[in-house]
C-alpha cells in the first residue's frame, strides 16, 4: 500500500485523534500529550517517521502503540526536500 504524506503537524494531529477517540482513554479522561514525529530513514516497512515520549500515557501504552503502529502504515512524513522545485516566475 502506498502511504499517504502528511507534514509534522497533521500526522501529530491523527495520532492524538485517534488517541483520543479510544473508549477506554475517554473513559478515564486522560489526556495524553503526543509528540511531534520525527524524520528518519525509511524502516523496512517504508515508513520514514517516528514519534517517542508520549506523556501521561503511562497505563495506555498498548493503546498508544497499536495507533502509533496504524498511523505509521498509512502515512509518511512529509519531506521538503521532496518537494517540487519552485523557482521564482520572475528570475529572481
Amino acid at each position: 500500500m502506498i502511504r499517504k504524506t502528511l507534514n509534522a503537524s497533521r500526522l501529530r494531529d491523527e495520532v492524538s485523534r485517534r488517541i483520543h477517540r479510544i473508549h477506554e482513554i475517554v473513559e478515564d479522561g486522560v489526556k495524553i500529550s503526543v509528540p511531534r514525529p520525527h524524520k528518519q530513514e525509511p524502516d523496512a516497512s517504508g515508513c520514514n517517521w517516528t514519534m517517542k515520549h508520549f506523556g501521561n500515557a503511562v497505563g495506555y501504552e498498548r493503546f498508544v502503540a497499536e495507533v502509533l503502529k496504524a498511523v505509521r502504515s498509512e502515512y509518511n512524513l512529509f519531506d521538503d526536500s521532496e518537494a517540487k522545485d519552485v523557482r521564482d516566475p520572475f528570475g529572481g
